[in-house]
């Protein structure tokens, strides 16, 4: 898994006209890292499918709430989906942040004598019209996005290549009409120079990366570069606030898989933020924006809260145990309580969009309700979206044109859409506090796994010492001896 190239230039894909208000930048910091783009196709395979009990599937502990002057709990506790007797692979302890594995060895180091990392991870998108049929394949490529059952998995990338060559057509459309490419990459650059910058300010110097799942730069690229700047405590950081198989749950698979099979990164100590959508900086940004973009309305009172949600197939909840919704149903909870302790009683709804395939995802679909409420008399509603911090092709194409228009065709007649966080200082900041607060709870992953060794050679010598006790037992039971006293004491 060799680099081609690593550069700090960053391409600057642009945004429509339209969209170019929901840009939110950061100061640059030219110390974070990028790396370019491999001729080689070695990144754009799909790995091998984790299993249930690979990872922690949970949300934030209950153990650092964060609280309004009024004392008011941002945490009403953790959601948990499965609770896995083993894991090969899963988040540090980070006290209200994410859920962890015990058996880790502690890092005796000082903070200040690291030499830090923190990996952002996020989904990736085409940068250019080419991009975008191999960019799909690598997505439906993924086994956590189709989930074939085992017995047809060898079909995964014909299916994946049919697939992403049918699509590619009308996305090369979406993508057009929103500047010819995504732009999350250079927003996600952006947050991670503000994240830097405020560990910075916090007096925290780290190098901070961005492993994309599906486009350059790819999270191994970014493996290799923490390998190379030989960072000694890393931080990973999920930039979905709330944990679905499908997101964070797939890029923790390719990072076990890179992780079990390197010695070097399997000692390197390590901590996991799973999902954050609890913490206090995250819940008062998204009350912040929804509440700038509420008095733009005539009538603030009278606006619907939509919030949209990027939506799973429903057997993920309900086979697999994604948390996924239930983390979702909490986040605008929270958010909810929020805004009504500033003074906000609006009515909301929360609907799930992106829908593909013939299969039943999570419901209410966001088309289907849009329609509802204008049949039900809405006149004013605000789009929230909700499972996302960056603008991307679900945003600038998704909401603000196809969701704008079927809503205005169904009887709403003031739309507003809340921007996706960006580089919001006070969303930055929170994701800087987090990262200080994951440090201490780093540990690596070697130990875990001779733990799991010694478990299993425990397991296997007690298997062993149980046959040969039954086997001997067995052969004195039959033996001349035992059988000759056993009929004496008989007769």
């Amino acid at each position: 898994m060799d680099a081609t190239s690593f550069c700090g230039a960053l391409p600057q894909t642009k945004l429509s006209a339209s969209n170019r208000n929901f840009s939110r930048s950061c100061p640059r910091a030219r110390s974070v890292v990028s790396v370019g783009r491999q001729s080689s196709e070695e990144f754009q395979q799909p790995d091998k499918l984790y299993s249930r009990e690979s990872l922690v599937v949970s949300s934030s502990s209950s153990a650092n709430k964060g609280m309004t002057a009024s004392g008011r709990s941002y945490l009403s506790g953790p959601v948990m989906k499965r609770n896995p007797v083993r894991q090969a692979f899963c988040a540090a302890s980070v006290v209200g942040v994410g859920a962890y594995c015990e058996g880790f060895v502690d890092s005796h180091l000082h903070v200040t004598e690291e030499k830090v990392g923190v990996l952002l991870l996020n989904l990736g998108g085409p940068e250019t019209l080419n991009d975008v049929q191999p960019f799909l394949f690598n997505l439906f490529a993924d086994p956590d996005i189709i989930r074939l059952p085992r017995l047809f998995q060898f079909l995964q990338k014909p299916l994946a290549k049919l697939i992403s060559v049918l699509r590619a057509p009308k996305s090369k459309e979406g993508y057009a009409s929103i500047g010819g490419g995504s732009p999350l990459r250079k927003i996600t650059d952006e947050q991670a120079d503000g994240i830097k910058m405020a560990l910075k300010a916090k007096g925290l110097t780290a190098n901070v990366y961005v492993g994309m799942r599906y486009w350059y730069p790819f999270t191994e690229e970014a493996i290799h570069q923490i390998k190379k700047d030989k960072i000694t405590k890393l931080v990973v950081l999920p930039l979905y606030p709330q944990f679905s198989i499908s997101t964070t749950g797939s890029s923790l698979r390719v990072l076990q898989n890179i992780f079990s099979e390197d010695a070097y990164l399997s000692r390197l100590p390590i901590a996991i933020i799973q999902s954050w959508y609890q913490r206090e900086g995250y819940i008062k940004s998204m009350a912040d924006l929804i509440g700038e973009e509420l008095q733009k309305f005539a009538k603030p009172e009278e606006v619907m809260i939509f919030f949209s949600a990027h939506g799973v197939p429903l057997t993920y909840v309900e086979d697999a145990g994604d948390p996924y919704k239930d983390q979702m149903e909490e986040c605008i909870y929270l958010i909810m309580q929020e805004l009504k302790a500033r003074g906000s009683y609006n009515d909301h709804t929360l609907a799930y969009q992106s829908r593909v395939g013939p299969v039943q995802w999570l419901k209410p679909y966001t088309d289907e309700v849009l329609v509802e409420l204008g049949q039900k008399g809405v006149k004013s509603l605000l789009a929230v979206p909700v499972s996302f911090v960056s603008e991307h092709i679900e945003t600038l194409e998704e909401i603000d044109m196809e969701y704008k228009e079927l809503a205005l065709e169904s009887g709403i007649e003031n739309w507003g859409r809340v921007p996706a966080l960006g580089c919001t200082s006070s969303f930055i900041t929170d994701l800087a506090d987090a990262v200080i607060e994951a440090l201490p709870s780093a540990k690596s992953l070697s130990t875990t796994r001779s733990t799991s060794e010694e478990a299993d050679r425990d397991f296997l010598s007690y298997a062993i010492k149980m046959i040969f006790g039954s086997v001997l037992a067995f052969v004195l039971l039959l033996s001349p001896k035992v059988i000759t006293a056993f009929r004496n004491r008989l007769f």
